[in-house]
């Protein structure tokens, strides 16, 4: 029995190596494939890729023509909203040449090649917004589109996409086998739009298009030349060497502060930028948990992150919501790291929520907005008719003599006078209007009329006022 229990103990000792060493062979295959399948170090030409980046990053005879003309395409896609177009306008456009070398220049700590990347990006940048700026103040579109309104304010997409195009475009320009990549097209994605956006706010007067496109031209290049230089430095591209030692540490300050003076700002820039987008999610998902009411159905939402405090408004339609459901709102905005911001709920009577529900997204906002715009305009004409009211009003009163009261007081001083009639009248010749009282007396003397009549303008605080006696 000793004997047979050694035996199975032996076997399941055996089979439990084998296992392990299955797994582990396993593991390792994986391993491998991994590698093989992400490693970007293999296949790499040096040579032939320094040559290439080198050489696009002048612009100079027919690139120069080409950023035109893709420039104009792009600006038409952007003036009618085109997004097919502005994508034609990509494929052709050479604005990756001296992006990619200040990447590959600070990368390599290429001085002369950083020098020649900085003056031909500010060459591709004037080219670019001459273009624009020409073709915008000769079109007889000006409204903005949406293509347009989008490229002025940098987002995380725009964010993602510079930085993954920068990649794309110096890992596939690496290689000895070319691939079917088209990295232009990833890289222009980020930079032609907000170019000629800058264009469209040059030649139309909007400064605020013409710096926020700008700004995000720049945030969108710092991340192409930094993805560039990381993948230079991770596939370990030769340094630059130089026989002076003095000028080499000279060379390598000067690059290094102009790096920090991109990199930092870029860098408070991209923060920012998180920032507001993880505000939006956080207002999308209150919203979407929270707000809920049976009786009310949202109609419209708006999200206001440059304001201080940040703002929320919400649009609703349907039955009036309680002061005391919006307050168990307010208290949940923390749970969504939304403190501090400003929560506004607008509501409007007079539709209820099966009706509001059966409206798509695009109907329900623009009814919600036609109701406001409605009760505003209605707000304005009933003060308008108000203050007509209020004139009229004043003048009415001002017209109304008080007769009885003055022929009281007229007959404690003159007891001769039975009756008093006053009132207005035009005269037939200038058609001016005239104040005219009408007094009925007997046995007034001259004197005493002389002397009514002075009391009457004093009374009526008109000095003009016409005053006849009948017999």
């Amino acid at each position: 029995n000793t004997s047979s229990e050694n035996t199975t103990s032996e076997q399941e000792k055996q089979q439990l190596f084998e296992i392990k060493f299955s797994l582990k062979r396993l593991l390792v295959g994986l391993r491998n494939v991994i590698f093989e399948t992400f490693n970007i170090r293999q296949g790499v030409d040096y040579k032939q890729t320094k040559e290439g980046i080198i050489r696009d990053i002048s612009f100079k005879g027919h690139q120069s023509w080409i950023l035109v003309f893709s420039i104009f395409i792009a600006s038409i896609g952007l003036n009618v909203g085109s997004t097919a177009v502005v994508i034609g306008a990509m494929l052709i456009s050479p604005l990756m040449g001296p992006i990619i070398g200040l990447g590959y220049s600070v990368g390599t700590n290429d001085f002369e090649s950083f020098i020649r990347s900085l003056k031909n990006m500010g060459i591709m940048v004037l080219i670019s917004l001459v273009t624009s700026t020409v073709f915008f103040f000769a079109s007889p579109i000006s409204e903005p589109t949406i293509e347009l309104t989008s490229r002025i304010k940098p987002t995380l997409l725009d964010v993602l996409v510079a930085l993954f195009g920068g990649l794309a475009g110096i890992i596939a320009g690496s290689r000895k086998e070319k691939s079917n990549v088209v990295p232009g097209v990833a890289i222009a994605t980020a930079l032609m739009p907000p170019l000629c956006t800058a264009g469209y706010g040059l030649a139309n007067g909007e400064w605020g298009y013409f710096v926020g496109a700008l700004y995000l031209f720049l945030l969108n290049s710092v991340l192409i030349s930094l993805s560039t230089y990381l993948v230079v430095r991770y596939l370990r591209f030769p340094l630059r060497e130089f026989v002076n030692p003095i000028r080499e540490r000279k060379i390598k300050r000067f690059i290094t502060a102009c790096v920090v003076l991109i990199i930092v700002p870029s860098g408070i820039i991209f923060y920012n930028v998180i920032r507001e987008s993880l505000f939006y999610r956080n207002a999308n998902e209150f919203i979407t948990a929270e707000l809920s009411y049976p009786e009310a159905e949202i109609v419209n939402t708006k999200m206001i992150y440059e304001d201080n405090p940040k703002r929320i408004e919400v649009f609703f339609v349907g039955e009036q919501i309680p002061e005391g459901i919006v307050d168990s709102w307010l208290v949940k905005l923390p749970a969504y790291d939304l403190d501090g911001s400003y929560l506004k709920i607008h509501q409007q009577k007079g539709y209820s929520a099966d009706m509001a529900g059966r409206l798509s997204e695009q109907v329900r906002t623009g009814v919600i907005e036609d109701i406001y715009k409605r009760n505003q305009d209605e707000l304005y004409s009933k003060q308008a008719l108000i203050d007509s009211l209020q004139l009229q009003l004043k003048s009415a009163l001002a017209d109304t003599i008080p007769v009885k009261n003055i022929l009281k007081e007229i007959q404690v001083n003159w007891p001769e006078v039975s009756m008093v009639e006053a009132g207005k009248v035009f005269t037939a010749n200038n058609q001016k209007e005239v104040q005219v009282v009408l007094i009925s007396c007997t046995n007034l003397s001259e004197a005493s009329k002389l002397k009514l009549e002075e009391w009457l303008r004093i009374r009526l605080n008109n000095k003009t006022t016409k005053v006849y006696y009948l017999s």
